[in-house]
């Protein structure tokens, strides 16, 4: 999720844009590395309301998760359940032409291969 608003508008994008509550829905489970084939070559699908919005592959990512493991730790402690949020494939509404924004009772649903599948609803934040 993303706040556009605060992002485009009020300078700066990624902690403000990205870090408000509700905003990296995650769960309800979280898997081990033994459980997951190979983390480079993982299918990643997004839909809202049902229509294909992301239609990717890991493999495509720009750094690897190795990778992003070895430099953040030079910078602070990791710990195992650690979260690393990297980035999205193409196909988010802001590069829709016109721009998409989601919207009150949207459902959304993403797929990643071997990590399974989330259903999120949107909801009006007050």
């Amino acid at each position: 999720m993303s706040e556009r608003t605060f992002q485009l508008e009020k300078g700066s994008q990624w902690n403000k844009g990205k870090g408000c509550d509700t905003f990296g829905p995650i769960g309800p489970w979280l898997v081990t590395s033994d459980e997951v084939k190979d983390p480079n070559n993982l299918s990643i699908h997004l839909a809202v309301n049902g229509k294909t919005f992301q239609n990717s592959n890991s493999r495509t990512i720009v750094f690897k998760p190795a990778y992003i493991v070895s430099y953040l730790s030079q910078f602070m402690s990791l710990q195992p359940a650690d979260i690393i949020s990297t980035g999205t494939p193409t196909g988010v509404g802001l590069g829709q032409t016109p721009p998409l924004y989601l919207q009150p009772g949207d459902k959304i649903t993403l797929s990643i291969e071997g990590l399974g599948t989330q259903n999120q609803l949107v909801v009006e934040h007050t």
